[in-house]
């Protein structure tokens, strides 16, 4: 197994983590409402997930 011969600074190893930063989640827009969602998921805003509606809007209820 491989041992470090020599104890590596706090800022050597805070370089090498420079690049480790989180990505903005990819936006697309509803088709049926127009609102921005989640790509893959059901639209929180209608309801309505690759042209279905699975949940009643809150709206539609009202």
């Amino acid at each position: 197994m491989a041992v470090p011969k020599r104890r590596s600074s706090k800022a050597r190893g805070r370089k090498r983590r420079t690049h480790w930063k989180a990505k903005k989640p990819g936006v697309s827009k509803c088709p049926s409402c127009g609102e921005p969602k989640l790509p893959h998921r059901m639209c929180p805003h209608c309801g309505t997930y690759n042209g279905r509606e699975i949940i009643v809007a809150e709206k539609a209820k009202e």
